[in-house]
């Protein structure tokens, strides 16, 4: 572990919806029994399918364990899965009273199946529950955290941890066909067995009846084996030197550990080695406050290492399934599968919150090709090289003022457009101003993508039109291409999004740069093209400079109003740069 250091957020950085804390989990499962299209709440303290009074009997699937797993236990309430899940306080087991009553609920005479997650807390509480009923029980335990697997024994052993939630899916689906007590316990509990996880959190989650983080985590540091009531993992760890962790790097750590205690068990295969062509079931989960887009990289990069690996997913499923409150990370559990767990994981069920299983996925990244050649014959073109250069020493500023405007990708789009360009760049004006716009009409993407791919577009059109290339033109056709392709450019974007001057906008700065080429053609004040762009360059700037004080009217800075004011419009800043170098700061 790391040594001691103060913890990145005071406990006044957390906040919660909530009414009195200690009123909090009643008031939170009375919301979600109230959501819930199956189930009801019962005072003796669970929560319970509806009946359908005309069903066959069945052996009964029950499960339950504190609160702030969700929707674990309560949203695989349904036909097809669990009977029944008892609710315990935050992170704390369902006491024995609340796990009986629902035992005895549940039962049609056919016997119960307890499904426990290894924690002390949890086992006890169940046991004493299957001792206190008149109904047959069978208890099946999982435990598949590979991080707490010491391997010695004085330890508890492994957590119940994400396979819980494969394991009630099994057992009821078991129980759905007909299976008998037995044979519903014992083809779960090999689900169980065949099941191990790992997780890794980026930052704490914190608790809402007190607001305090579950486990301190500085800033550049991560969280390796965490368990899902806000324990701390088996490691802390510092990033790396991008300030972040490698997500291909953390997904094959964690399956190194599941894996690794897979093969040991014989599961993957006779010859205990993982690259045996195993059938296997992929779980990527959430722990609470991890983004669905970053779930998604990591399925991703999960199912492709499985397949390098050796082994075949043959069944996927990804989402915040097995919570920690609020905790950012993700834990992944693999269970090997035979063709029985197979049809039973298939088999259907209505638990709202059981996803829908990818059957057999393939991954590949979703890159757009895009075969636009960049212009790469001739003599270097000076002009539109420094432009590039300029772009590329300010994407993070421009972010970083964006930001501050309200919005914050501005910079990130322009890196998206720009930063592979190669410099110098070779061609003509009108072929590298139309590599500009497709690069930012295809690549960019929002508002600046539409905005600047229009204007160089426009000025493509002019220069091709005049037959003009600033390379060998004299300076006073050149002013007259560049202000004509400026002025079309500028009507363009005026039609397309209604900006004009004054509504802080790259508008602001475009449109006294026009102005200003079109006096420099007019009166041929330039005795060379570096002349030509020195003079639009200051009227830009200007402009831009303008814009610091002004109260956006247009675009995503005009939701904040006055907050907004103070802040140069980044779009403008980068107009300037097309004529001449100017620092943000500057601004």
């Amino acid at each position: 572990m790391a040594n001691e250091t103060q913890p990145t957020h005071s406990p006044d950085s957390f906040k919660s919806f909530r009414n009195a804390p200690s009123k909090f989990v009643e008031e939170a499962v009375g919301g979600l029994v109230t959501a819930h299209p199956y189930a009801d709440w019962h005072n003796d303290g669970f929560i319970g399918l509806k009946r359908d009074t005309d069903a066959e009997a069945q052996v009964a699937v029950i499960s339950g364990g504190g609160s702030g797993h969700e929707p674990m236990h309560a949203g695989f309430i349904g036909r097809g899965m669990l009977d029944a899940a008892c609710p315990g306080l935050l992170f704390t087991s369902p006491n024995a009273v609340q796990i009986t009553a629902a035992t005895n609920w549940a039962d049609r005479g056919l016997g119960v199946v307890h499904v426990v997650k290894n924690y002390t807390g949890d086992v006890m509480n169940f046991t004493v529950a299957a001792q206190s009923t008149d109904a047959q029980v069978r208890q099946v335990l999982v435990a598949d955290d590979v991080a707490t697997d010491l391997g010695n024994d004085h330890s508890p052993g492994r957590r119940g941890t994400g396979a819980t939630v494969i394991v009630e899916k099994v057992a009821g689906a078991a129980a759905a066909r007909g299976d008998e007590l037995g044979c519903v316990a014992e083809v779960a509990q090999r689900a169980a067995d065949r099941s191990r996880s790992m997780a890794v959190a980026l930052q704490p989650g914190h608790s809402p009846t007190h607001d305090r983080a579950t486990f301190d985590l500085q800033d550049g540091q991560i969280e390796i084996g965490v368990g899902i009531h806000g324990e701390p993992g088996m490691e802390r760890r510092d990033l790396d030197s991008a300030g972040q962790p490698s997500a291909r790097a953390l997904v094959a750590e964690l399956l190194d550990g599941i894996l690794g205690s897979l093969d040991a068990t014989g599961a993957t295969g006779a010859t205990g080695d993982s690259t045996d062509g195993a059938e296997v079931l992929l779980f990527v989960n959430g722990l609470g406050a991890t983004s669905e887009l970053e779930l998604d990289l990591v399925f991703g990069e999960a199912v492709q290492q499985l397949t390098e690996r050796g082994l075949r997913v043959r069944r996927a499923m990804r989402g915040s399934l097995v919570t920690a409150m609020n905790m950012a990370g993700i834990s992944l559990t693999v269970t090997v599968l035979d063709e029985e767990l197979l049809s039973l994981l298939d088999a259907p069920t209505d638990a709202p919150a059981w996803p829908g299983l990818v059957e057999d996925p393939q991954y590949r990244p979703a890159r757009m090709v895009d075969d636009y050649a960049q212009p790469d014959s001739g003599d270097e073109n000076e002009w539109l090289t420094l432009y590039v250069q300029r772009l590329g020493e300010g994407f993070d500023d421009l972010t970083a003022l964006d930001r501050e405007a309200g919005d914050g990708d501005f910079g990130q789009n322009m890196e998206a457009a720009f930063g592979d360009v190669r410099t110098p760049i070779r061609g003509g004006d009108a072929e590298v101003l139309q590599f500009f716009a497709h690069r930012m009409l295809v690549r960019a993407g929002g508002t600046s993508g539409a905005v600047l791919g229009s204007l160089f577009r426009e000025m493509a059109d002019a220069f091709d039109a005049a037959g003009v290339d600033s390379r060998t033109a004299k300076p006073e056709t050149f002013a007259s291409a560049l202000a004509e392709g400026l002025r079309l450019g500028l009507d363009a974007i005026t039609e397309l999004g209604g900006a004009k001057e004054g509504d802080n906008t790259l508008v602001d700065a475009l449109a006294p740069a026009a102005r200003a080429a079109q006096e420099v053609a007019s009166t041929g004040a330039a005795s060379s093209t570096e002349e030509v762009l020195r003079h639009v360059f200051d009227a830009a700037v200007a402009g831009a400079k303008a814009t610091r004080g002004m109260q956006a009217t247009k675009g995503r800075a005009s939701y904040l109003g006055e907050s907004a004011k103070e802040v140069p419009d980044p779009g403008a800043i980068s107009v300037t740069w097309l004529f001449g170098r100017a620092a943000v700061a500057d601004f």
